[in-house]
């Protein structure tokens, strides 16, 4: 055993992989390769999965969570992503994890006993609504207005590449409500709302991808939405410091999903390679087909090892920015390579969708972008690392 499975060496931390697992087993790649071709949702995945109570393994336990930590939910993400679902199945239940970990620490108890309990057992879809056309990463400069009009805001602005917001109806939205140039710091002025995803407000316009096809990404447009007060989180105009609550567990979530996503490319790849026979001999005996995914299997180790140093300091409340980037960093490398070379080991085979080698491949460079770039992880290890200029 490797990694998670051999970190997993508590009764619960256990029965969390092998219970995710089995009910991750239910849905083969048949299921997974038709929602592919049909774009359609994976509903009967996601209720199987909320009605397990996973979708509250993070959550407090007073609102019917399981009050676990990062460490219990990087299991059950990558075993979820290392299931013939990959990075689509990780993606529809991803938001429910820790994106609504702003609300958990800010919220109020009224809040959280009204929002909590349905984002549990997965009544609530929630979508989350930060990313914007002409902001992109440069969150501090996104242009969508939430203005105070009685006891209710009224917001405008578009957002870009929303995951599931076909589905929900719940959104957790960042928004200014002070305008740029009135504030001390570009960081000021934010404000964050989880409230109804309002359809006579947002209008959604899925966008067509590369890859992901179960899982929609959209683009909204936002048109004199009213929000009432009660569903502002903490304070006016820090919802910006509040979105920093999930910064670290979200790069360590895609880093295990990114993980899940590689191993399961090289389980279809050693197969594949022992059971080819090529000029008398299977394609595995040859060392240009062993090697590259010898090394594989060495960096997403590597990068695994990382990430668990990387949750074990969350879990401990202590710092764990520079791990958690470079944990996701190594690891959507990682993914990408293991998934490029399942597909060269296959060969032309790799090419076709009945070997699902191409489908996850499409779905590695997800990881590979999001939720923050490569180069950006590198700029901020390159300065709070090793103490260089900040770069952008």
């Amino acid at each position: 055993m490797t990694g998670f499975e051999a970190y997993a060496d508590t009764e619960d931390r256990i029965a969390i992989r092998d219970t995710v697992r089995d009910i991750c087993n239910k849905f083969d790649d048949a299921y997974w390769r038709d929602l592919d071709a049909s774009g359609e949702f994976p509903f009967e995945f996601t209720k199987a999965i909320s009605e397990g109570g996973w979708l509250g393994i993070a959550m407090p336990e007073e609102f019917g969570g399981g009050g676990l930590g990062i460490t219990e939910a990087c299991i059950m993400l990558q075993t979820i992503a290392g299931s013939a679902g990959g990075i689509a199945a990780s993606s529809a239940v991803h938001i429910n994890i820790f994106g609504p970990h702003a609300m958990v620490v800010h919220g109020t108890d009224e809040q959280k006993a009204r929002w909590v309990p349905n984002m549990v057992n997965g009544t609530t879809r929630a979508c989350f609504g930060v990313t914007e056309p002409d902001a992109g990463l440069d969150t501090t400069h996104l242009s969508t207005r939430a203005v105070l009009d009685g006891d209710k805001y009224i917001v405008n602005g578009r957002k870009m590449f929303i995951s599931t917001a076909q589905e929900a109806d719940k959104i957790m939205l960042l928004a200014r409500t002070t305008p740029l140039e009135e504030c001390a710091r570009p960081t000021d002025g934010l404000t964050i709302f989880f409230t109804d995803f309002n359809r006579d407000y947002i209008e959604t316009r899925e966008i067509e991808k590369m890859g992901r096809h179960s899982v929609d990404t959209n683009a909204l447009f936002i048109d004199d939405l009213p929000v009432p007060v009660e569903d502002r989180i903490g304070e006016e105009g820090k919802g910006f410091y509040y979105l920093f609550d999930s910064l670290n567990p979200e790069r360590m979530l895609t880093a295990a999903e990114a993980i899940g996503l590689g191993r399961r490319s090289l389980s279809y790849a050693s197969k594949y390679a022992k059971e080819r026979v090529v000029f008398g001999r299977p394609i595995g005996k040859n060392q240009a087909i062993q090697h590259p995914l010898a090394e594989s299997w060495s960096e997403l180790y590597a990068a695994e090892m990382l990430l668990l140093h990387a949750a074990d300091l969350y879990d401990r409340n202590e710092k764990c920015a520079l791990e958690a980037n470079a944990a996701k960093y190594l690891a959507a490398d990682a993914a990408w390579k293991a998934t490029d070379r399942a597909i060269r080991t296959h060969g032309g085979a790799g090419y076709m969708t009945e070997f699902n080698v191409e489908r996850h491949h499409r779905e590695s460079y997800i990881p590979l972008i999001g939720p923050v770039s490569r180069e950006l992880v590198l700029s901020f290890i390159a300065e709070r690392g090793l103490g260089m200029p900040k770069s952008y």
